[in-house]
């Protein structure tokens, strides 16, 4: 998992409320479990027309957004089925982070453990930003998550909480295990002590 510290970029509008995993990316493409070329995939339904050309009403196929990391969503953000999926078709795409009012339980529990971070701000700061995305849409955001933080274009800041033991292992690009696995010199001897 790649550390993420602070990023800078663009934010896609995205302010749809009660998005589900199956409109992020469609049960037809579970079928693998490789996260490779998932984000190839994202929104499909939205973003591609029934004879599977680009929909050129839908945000993502606007070329000003392609290199965006940040993603601006509405309420609900992710709700529906567990697929962890979700969460590596952002990735894959090039997202890393989700602005949100909320988020669905279970897929913010998969972003944070794949290092996709989910920024929920309350209805105000939420209403502000949406503001600010609709009067100056190609402004730089920063997301910085060492201070919980996200810098809005006209230099206001806006907290975010987030618990430590998740912005640990997204700081230093660590997943469960490799936590764990952190911890193996201190486990290795606890369990020479034990057998002897």
């Amino acid at each position: 998992m790649e550390p993420f510290k602070k990023i800078t970029s663009i934010v896609v509008p995205l302010p749809v409320n009660d998005v589900d995993t199956d409109q992020i990316i469609p049960a037809r493409f579970l079928k693998i479990t490789d996260k490779k070329g998932l984000g190839a995939n994202l929104f499909y339904d939205w973003r591609y027309l029934v004879d599977g050309g680009p929909n050129p009403d839908f945000v993502l196929n606007r070329s000003e957004y392609r290199s965006a990391k940040i993603l601006f969503g509405g309420i609900n953000f992710g709700c529906g089925s567990s697929r962890e999926h979700a969460s590596w078709a952002l990735m894959g795409f090039g997202f890393r982070a989700v602005i949100a009012q909320s988020f669905g339980d279970i897929f913010r529990n998969n972003a944070l453990k794949n290092g996709l971070l989910p920024v929920q701000v309350d209805a105000e700061t939420h209403r502000k930003m949406a503001a600010i995305l609709s009067t100056n849409p190609f402004a730089n955001w920063a997301v910085d998550l060492a201070s919980q933080v996200v810098t809005l274009p006209d230099g206001a800041l806006a907290p975010f909480a987030m618990d430590p033991f998740s912005k640990h292992c997204i700081l230093t690009g660590q997943d469960e295990l490799d936590y764990l696995l952190s911890f193996l010199e201190e486990i290795q001897g606890y369990e020479g002590g034990y057998h002897k």
